[in-house]
Order: structure tokens, then C-alpha cells, then sequence
């Protein structure tokens, strides 16, 4: 992060929806808000005499302001406290299923409130100190109420990434995951996490209002409270069971909903976020287009872009994109900043709660899968284990691994002088077995990607995790006597589980083959952008610098051409070992399925297995047409010296 801490919090407050909007309704009350540069007036005589006969009531109409073109007739059954102010109402609103009502109030109560233009208030038992934005919709509420000094959530300490504290965060609107994982986890920047409070502190005192806001063009529809809401144009509430003190981020382009029957509470939704189906939030901020569903629950977390929590718990988490809870499941204190992973039906993270106090942790890696029915002993650690699998039933005992891409699974026999807690190791088992299940992870995260403001690198192989294979690689072949099994006695970074020595040599083979292929990648993209004399070439390009370092030590540079051949050679390999681990899911479904091929389309027509065949054919067309523009260019040159 090359801004501190507090920089950044300051950099998106000045950039904050919310915050320019507070500011604006503190000036005013909010009228140049919700009715832009309308002229103001008293109402005239008739009017209140007009008003009253169609049934509404005031206790000091001198206290009730309107806008110029101001129709009392679209006002009926109402009851006014305070200072109110109601805009023009003249169009029509549409409501659902293609129906269209006027715009104006009914049947309600209006407390020290702004109405903008074209807005919709009807039975609102109680609307006070509220701003409603232009053509927003309020039907069949209960209580839509603001405090004095509300500040919509923000500003909350809440013990995320460890349930008994220690990693406390404050919230704010557009907090994002990267800011909360460097706040729990601070290392050495502790004077840092000082000032990034003090910001925080600040941000709170900027969003405090004593008037809550409805959007414009937001719909409020049969929720029974919403208070001390900040509620952002075109968001949508609709059959809530309550919105309290909370920040709904929204546009019409990426509208907030809390839908059937959910909570929101002390919490923070950013643009794009669902809370549907009886879901939960409470004192957490879900980043933008995250999704709570189907009985969900969300508590003390920060949850990251496109991650969706259904039917599951989170507690006292940071979890980072992508990562998929859709069946019951309980993830508590758990630190995943790097996301993209997968929580199985019944897995039980924070599984070893007893009596004595929730003071421990679990630091998952990017990609990580749990399976179904896994349970997960505190402490754990498998950050630095990237894209590594945790097989159904497994139970994983207080450990730490550091190496990536394996499978962890039950011991499939006993074996002497070995605790029973220990399970077996495949290390680079996702690259030896199923790398088809690594490229639809970059398919499928960037199909289903829908946040706008935050940046994603899709690739599986980056900088950080070819470093961390490659590290595992020098692990794993460095033992110091070969033998038929390893353990963490033996080999650092294996954890309570058991490795035998042809998963070891395998393993030891893939990481360096991948992190070469990766390289030569790199390679290519650097002849085909910048030439061949940019090879030696210094700039900032740290990715490239690292590739360049990979590929120097194992030789690659003095010939270009021959390192492309063997590129395209590689990529050949991936593209058929992809085609060969979804070849064996086939094979299976037909010795068990009858009709299992009428069902399942074909190999040939999976669209992963069809992207790694083009990709191997463009890498081969791509470097056979440098190699040949290379040729003859040194043709010319042989033939100008002659």
C-alpha cells in the first residue's frame, strides 16, 4: 500500500458520497438537497383551507413551507409537526407491476422533514426528521426516524478477525478489505493504526446529521423501522424487517437492497450489496456487490467484493472477494483478505470453542477450499497455502502450513508413531490434478464480477504466488535423508499431516514447472509489446523484473527463440492436463450415471477446456510468428554484412 493508512481513510471521505451529502443537509436542513434551486414560500390561506377539507392537520401551519407549483391537492390525510418542507408534486410514480401513481403524501405523519419534487410518502405512520430526494417512494412504513448527531453506522470499533479482540477495526462507508486487513494485521505500523483511528474519528464527525436521508429515486416499501438511515439514491428496502442505524451506498446504476424480511444494523452496504431472505447484518460493512441471502448471517466483519454469505454464519471475519458461503456453514475469526475460496455445507471454522476464552484465530489463504462437513481447530494458519483443498470430513487440528496448491485429506490407512490428528499432504495437487479447477476459478471470478470501483488481477499465478510455490519447491527438495514418509518433524510448512516421498518429488516438479511457464509467459508478452532489445532493458515493471529473475537462473535468456519454442511446448501440456482432469469427472459419471452423457455436454465442449486449447494455440502462433520475423531479420543482416 504505498499511502498510509490514514491518507487513504481521508483520500475516500473526500470522495465520499455520503460525507458531501451530510454537508449539504447540515447548511440547510436539506432543501437545496431534496428540491434543488426551488424558490420557497408560506402557504396561502386557501391552500391551508384546501389542505384541511381534503383531511390533513397542523399544529402551526406557519411552520409548513412549499415549493412554487405546489398542488395542495396532492397532499390528503396527513398530519404535520414542526418545520416541514414538500416540494412540487406532478408526475407519476411508478409503483410495481406497470402501475403508476401521483406523486405527493397520504395518510401519514411528517415530522421537521424535507419532501423533495415528485416524491411518494404514503402510509408512513411516522416520517421525522428525514430528507426524501426527488421521486423517492415511502409506502406502508412504520417509523422512519433520525436521531440528533446519527451517524449511520460510522465510526464503529468491532473485533474483526478475532471474536475475544485484539484486531479491532473501525468502520466507516468505503472502508475496503485491503484497509481492514492492514488495520487488524498492523505488524509495525501500530503508530499508523493510531492515526488511521484519529481519521476515523474525524470521518464519524463529518457523517453525523440529525437528519437521516432518503436517496432520490429510492424505494422504501413495508418496513416497519428505519432509523437513523442513510439511504442512497435508487436504493431499494423492500419488505425489511428493519434498517437502523445503518449506510446504504447506492446508485441507479448499482442500487443497494434489503429485501423479505432482513436486518440491517450498525452496519455499512456499498454500491451494488444484496441482504435478501430473512438475512442478517450487524456491525460489519459489506464492500461492494456482496451478498447476504437466505437466512444468512453477518456479524463483527468486513466482507469483501462479490462475496456472498447464504444460509451460513460469519463472525468477527475479514474476507476478501469471491469467496462462496452458500450452504450452513460457520466461519468465526477468521483473517482471508485474499478471498476467491469456498466454504463447504456444514464446515465448522472455530469449531474448538470451549469454556475457556474465543482468543484464537484462523488465517486463511487465497483460493482456499473447505469442504463439506471440514472442521477448523484454532490457531490456524494456512495463509501462505494458497488454492489449497481441505477434503470433505476433514478435521484440522491447530497447525500452520506454508505449502500451496495441496490437498489435505484423511489418512486412508493408520500409521505407526503417528498421532491420530495427523492427516496426508498432496502438495501442487491442483497443479498436478486439476488445474482445469484453477483456470474455471479465472473464468468464473471474472464473469462474476460486478464491483466497479475495485481492481482484481484474475491470474492464479502472480508474483506472490510463484514466490510462495517456489518456496515450497526449495522446502520440499532440500531434506536432508530421503525418506518413504515426511512429517512437519521433518519438512517446515507441512502441519500436523503426512507426506510421502512420490508426492514430495512430484510436488518439487510441478511448483517449478508452473513458475517457469508463468515466466515464459511473461516473456512473451515482453518480445510482443517491447521487442527483444527490452529484454535487458531496466524499468518499473516489477512483475516482469521477477520473471526476468526466474528465467535468468534457469538459463532462459541467452536463447529467446528456443525459451518461446519451449513455451509453447508447455502450454500444449497445460491445455491437455486441463482437458485430462475434466476428462476424469466424465469417465466417473459414466461408470455410476446411466444417462450421465445425454446430460453432461462433452469435453470438447467445456468452455474451460476450450479456452486452454485456444490460449496453447495462440501462444504457439504468437511466438511461431516471432521466431520467424526473427529469422528474417537475421537473414538480412547476414546478408547486408556479406
Amino acid at each position: 500500500m504505498d499511502e498510509t493508512l490514514e491518507a487513504k481513510v481521508r483520500r475516500l471521505a473526500a470522495g465520499s458520497d455520503l460525507i458531501r451529502t451530510v454537508a449539504a443537509v447540515r447548511a440547510d436542513g436539506g432543501v437545496a438537497y431534496a428540491l434543488g434551486d426551488a424558490a420557497l414560500r408560506h402557504l396561502f390561506k386557501p391552500e391551508i383551507d384546501l389542505l384541511e377539507s381534503l383531511g390533513n392537520s397542523a399544529r402551526d401551519w406557519t411552520r409548513v413551507r412549499v415549493a412554487d407549483g405546489f398542488n395542495p391537492r396532492r397532499v390528503r390525510n396527513c398530519e404535520f409537526h414542526g418545520d416541514v418542507v414538500l416540494g412540487r408534486f406532478t408526475r407519476y410514480v411508478a409503483l410495481a407491476g406497470g402501475l403508476e401513481v401521483v406523486a405527493g403524501l397520504s395518510n401519514s405523519t411528517v415530522a421537521d422533514s424535507v419532501i423533495g419534487h415528485n416524491a411518494l410518502v404514503r402510509d408512513v405512520r411516522l416520517l421525522a426528521n428525514y430528507v426524501v430526494g426527488e421521486e423517492a417512494v415511502l409506502v406502508d412504513c412504520g417509523r422512519v426516524t433520525c436521531a440528533p448527531g446519527a451517524t449511520f453506522g460510522n465510526g464503529l470499533r468491532v473485533p474483526v478477525a478475532l471474536e475475544g479482540g485484539g484486531r479491532e477495526v473501525e468502520l466507516f462507508a468505503e472502508l475496503d478489505v485491503e484497509l481492514a486487513a492492514a488495520v487488524a494485521r498492523p505488524g509495525g505500523r501500530r503508530r499508523e493504526v493510531e492515526a488511521y483511528r484519529a481519521a476515523v474519528a474525524d470521518y464519524r464527525r463529518l457523517a453525523a446529521s440529525d437528519r437521516g436521508v432518503v436517496g432520490a429515486g429510492a424505494h422504501v416499501w413495508s418496513v416497519p423501522r428505519v432509523e437513523d438511515a442513510f439511504v442512497g439514491p435508487a436504493a431499494r428496502i423492500d419488505g425489511a424487517a428493519a434498517v437502523v442505524r445503518s449506510t446504504l451506498l447506492s446508485t441507479p446504476d448499482e442500487p443497494v437492497a434489503v429485501e423479505s424480511g432482513s436486518i440491517v444494523t450498525d452496519a455499512l452496504l456499498q454500491w451494488g450489496v444484496r441482504v435478501t431472505g430473512q438475512a442478517g447484518v450487524e456491525r460489519s460493512v459489506l464492500v461492494e456487490s456482496a451478498r447476504v441471502d437466505r437466512h444468512g448471517k453477518v456479524q463483527n466483519s468486513v466482507v469483501g467484493p462479490n462475496t456472498e454469505v447464504a444460509a451460513g454464519e460469519v463472525s468477527s471475519c475479514v474476507l476478501g472477494p469471491f469467496v462462496g458461503l452458500h450452504h450452513e456453514s460457520l466461519l468465526i475469526s477468521t483473517l482471508w483478505p485474499g478471498g476467491r475460496g469456498n466454504v463447504g455445507y456444514g464446515a465448522n471454522v472455530g469449531s474448538n470453542h470451549t469454556s475457556r476464552a474465543p482468543d484464537q484465530e484462523f488465517w486463511a489463504g487465497e483460493g482456499l477450499f473447505l469442504g463439506l462437513g471440514v472442521n477448523v481447530k484454532f490457531p490456524c494458519d494456512f495463509s501462505r497455502a494458497p488454492y489449497t483443498v481441505v477434503a470433505c470430513g476433514t478435521d484440522l487440528a491447530p497447525q500452520q502450513v506454508t505449502i500451496p496448491f495441496s490437498l489435505v485429506a484423511p489418512r486412508q490407512e493408520p500409521l505407526p508413531d503417528l498421532p491420530p490428528a495427523y492427516n496426508q499432504i498432496s502438495p501442487a495437487w491442483m497443479l498436478r490434478e486439476n488445474v482445469y479447477a484453477l483456470r474455471r476459478c479465472e473464468a468464473k471470478f471474472r464473469a462474476r464480477n460486478k464491483a466497479k470501483r475495485s481492481r482484481f488481477d484474475f491470474a492464479v499465478f502472480r508474483p506472490d504466488t510463484v514466490a510462495l510455490m517456489l518456496a515450497a519447491a526449495r522446502d520440499l527438495d532440500d531434506v536432508p535423508a530421503v525418506r518413504p514418509l515426511y512429517t512437519d518433524r521433518n519438512i517446515p510448512g507441512l502441519g500436523k499431516n503426512v507426506l510421502t516421498d512420490s508426492d514430495r518429488v512430484r510436488a518439487v516438479e510441478a511448483y517449478r514447472f508452473y513458475a517457469r511457464y508463468w515466466a515464459l509467459g511473461g516473456l512473451l508478452d515482453r518480445v510482443r509489446t517491447a521487442g527483444r532489445g527490452a529484454l535487458d532493458a531496466a524499468d518499473d515493471d516489477r512483475v516482469w523484473a521477477y520473471q526476468r529473475e526466474l528465467l535468468a537462473a534457469d538459463g532462459l535468456l541467452a536463447d529467446p527463440d528456443e525459451a518461446l519454442d519451449l513455451l509453447a511446448d508447455m502450454a500444449d501440456r497445460v491445455a491437455r492436463d486441463v482437458e485430462r482432469a475434466r476428462q476424469r469427472d466424465d469417465a466417473r459419471g459414466v461408470r455410476i450415471i446411466p444417462d450421465y452423457a445425454d446430460v453432461h455436454p462433452p469435453v470438447g465442449d467445456d468452455p474451460v477446456v476450450r479456452a486452454a486449447r485456444a490460449e496453447a494455440e495462440a501462444i504457439r502462433d504468437a511466438v511461431q510468428s516471432l521466431t520467424t520475423a526473427s529469422a528474417t531479420r537475421s537473414s538480412r543482416r547476414v546478408a547486408a554484412a556479406r
